[in-house]
């Protein structure tokens, strides 16, 4: 009895009232009803509830061909309004071929599209880039006869300006005889989006009416530019200024790690701020690795009841898998379903990266499994996660699994399946997937997938094979890739290559504190500390310094850092206690502390109690 839909009451009564409050709710069977009643009652002429009874049937139906009968079969079918309404409807759907459907009908029936309808494919054919399609529309419009006013030629401007096609554009905007603010703006967002700065400005500064939009558009054009100076400029001289305007100068100077003037602004803005707000400077301090203050913003934002988004919420995981704060990142995870954000490519994939990065694979691989989409950011993701951790095997089934989703590999994805081969010493495979890249992908390698196998070969003590591979490079090999070298060296103790790979090394004249510092502890194994002093000598003369060791853990969702020799913090003293009681425990357990590597030529006693 349930299935069984509820007649409708007669439309004598209120119909238009009835018809639209049930809106959303009318079945197949209803609207079969309704279109009985509107055949018998002589409704076939009102306008306003054809269009309501056709607009129901669309949005519930997701389909043209009812409505096009229809229409098309009405005793007088050139009601210009009903075409005009179902072909915009048909758009805002983002159905082409249905807008096609109902288009050609309103042409058969000899009629126009008016000029809201005009601008709105306009608009759709640029949000789509389909210029040949939008083009063929300009014509069609000319042969119709229909004149081109201001309105118009603003949406053809738009049109071309989105699609790329400044110069038509430009053309279009010096033909109008009168131009609006409107007009202007469009034309000025078009040299800005596309970076020509020149002719905006020359723009700007003709036109005798400017808005909000006018300013922004400059603003964003300098920001975009890095030129932060004359955005700031037109910031400070600008008499409208809005939450576009305070948001565009603070994210120009955050992307350039400007944070105290972003910081300066963000406080003048007083209540004005909005989620965007809040997320351009969570942002800003997570480019700049202040992931703590990043955090701290986030709390903030929270306290003053601004309701967090999908980019808030990418922008705090990216800080939490640079910190390793798994529990906090688990807390914005159980924040993100509690309030129901969706969960797309973009959002999966940081949960993913958080945490690979935190070291929480299982919850990385739930996290992938979950999603409906998977792009090759989610799946590279996954690869180098599984690499990172030595799972090699694992990651190589990932990307085969990937390439059976017809999924095509980039850089990234080869960069984390060499590092997991290397990882896992997967030497045979690693060669092929190096071989396949351009062989079978056509994918150049690069100085990192070299990177990748010098330190494959390395760990497998293929020392040798590695040196060929650095020899063999179409690039001149970096500091990164003959450290690489250096370590494996240390790590098989092999005396001959280390001359070799130390003379390439010093040669480079590199600034990478960590190869000095591996060398030092080389020779310093050897009991070689004239070479260790010369080591020193050579960073103080080529101005390296040795950056101290940094460590982080987390504590009820605070991450706390500590830096090697730093007596600043006020728990120092036990900090001090603590270590020598776990010293005395790992002496008990038969540990003894690796001397071998030591940088200073001083006593056992001494270098057992630094370490």
């Amino acid at each position: 009895m349930n299935s069984i839909p509820r007649p409708l009451p007669s439309l004598a009564t209120d119909y238009l009232t009835f018809v639209l409050s049930t809106n959303n709710l009318l079945n197949l069977r209803q609207l079969q009803q309704i279109h009985g009643q509107l055949l018998t009652s002589g409704r076939l002429s009102s306008t306003p509830l054809l269009t309501t009874f056709l607009t129901s049937y669309y949005r519930t139906h997701k389909t043209n061909h009812y409505p096009l009968l229809f229409l098309r079969n009405l005793p007088k079918p050139n009601n210009p309004f009903l075409w005009n309404s179902m072909v915009q409807l048909s758009l805002q759907s983002e159905n082409w071929l249905d807008f096609l459907g109902f288009y050609n009908g309103l042409r058969e029936n000899y009629l126009f599209p008016n000029k809201s309808l005009v601008s709105l494919i306009f608009r759709a054919c640029a949000g789509l880039c389909a210029t040949h399609l939008g083009e063929s529309f300009r014509c069609q419009l000319l042969k119709m006869g229909i004149l081109f006013d201001v309105v118009l030629q603003t949406g053809l401007i738009d049109f071309y300006a989105k699609v790329g096609d400044l110069r038509s554009a430009e053309k279009v905007f010096e033909e109008m005889t009168e131009r609006d603010v409107v007009a202007n703006n469009v034309m000025l967002s078009g040299f800005t989006k596309h970076g020509f700065v020149e002719e905006a400005r020359r723009l700007f500064d003709s036109m005798q009416e400017r808005d909000s939009c006018s300013w922004n558009s400059m603003i964003t054009c300098y920001c975009k530019l890095g030129q932060i100076d004359s955005a700031r400029l037109m910031f400070d001289r600008s008499p409208v200024k809005d939450v576009v305007s305070w948001n565009a100068i603070i994210d120009g100077y955050c992307k350039l790690g400007q944070l105290m003037n972003a910081e300066e602004l963000f406080v003048r803005m007083g209540s004005v701020k909005n989620s965007v707000t809040w997320n351009t400077m969570i942002a800003g301090y997570v480019q700049s690795r202040e992931f703590g203050r990043a955090m701290r913003a986030f709390q903030q934002m929270q306290a003053q009841n601004v309701k967090p988004t999908e980019v808030t919420m990418v922008s705090l995981l990216s800080a939490c898998a640079h910190l390793g704060a798994v529990d906090m990142g688990e807390w914005i995870h159980a924040y993100i379903r509690s309030k129901n954000f969706k969960v797309d490519v973009v959002l999966g994939n940081a949960l993913i990266d958080m945490y690979c990065k935190c070291g929480s694979i299982e919850a990385a691989l739930d996290v992938f499994h979950g999603l409906t989409v998977k792009n090759t950011f989610c799946w590279n993701s996954v690869i180098v996660g599984l690499g990172m951790h030595g799972y090699g095997e694992e990651a190589v089934n990932a990307f085969i699994a990937m390439e059976k989703e017809n999924l095509k590999p980039d850089e990234v994805t080869f960069v984390g399946l060499l590092s997991g081969c290397s990882h896992s010493g997967l030497v045979s495979a690693g060669r092929r997937y190096f071989s396949h890249m351009s062989s079978v992908f056509g994918i150049q390698p690069g100085i990192e997938h070299y990177g990748c196998m010098v330190d494959l070969l390395g760990r497998a003590g293929l020392l040798q094979e590695a040196l060929d591979v650095i020899k063999t490079m179409p690039m001149k090999p970096n500091s990164v890739v003959w450290g690489t070298l250096l370590r494996a060296c240390r790590v098989h103790k092999d005396t001959k290559f280390i001359e070799q790979v130390t003379q390439y090394l010093l040669e480079l004249e590199t600034n990478d504190e960590g190869n000095y510092v591996v060398l030092s502890n080389l020779y310093a194994s050897l009991n070689r500390w004239d070479d260790v002093n010369f080591c020193r000598k050579l960073m103080t003369q080529r101005g390296v310094r040795k950056t101290p060791g940094c460590s982080s853990i987390e504590v009820d969702n605070l991450v706390h850092e500590f830096v090697a020799g730093d007596p600043s913090r006020p728990e120092f003293s036990q900090f001090d206690v603590f270590s020598d009681e776990i010293q005395e425990k790992l002496k008990g357990n038969g540990h003894e502390p690796d001397k071998a590597f030591f940088l200073h030529d001083i006593d056992e006693e001494e270098k057992e109690s630094i370490i």
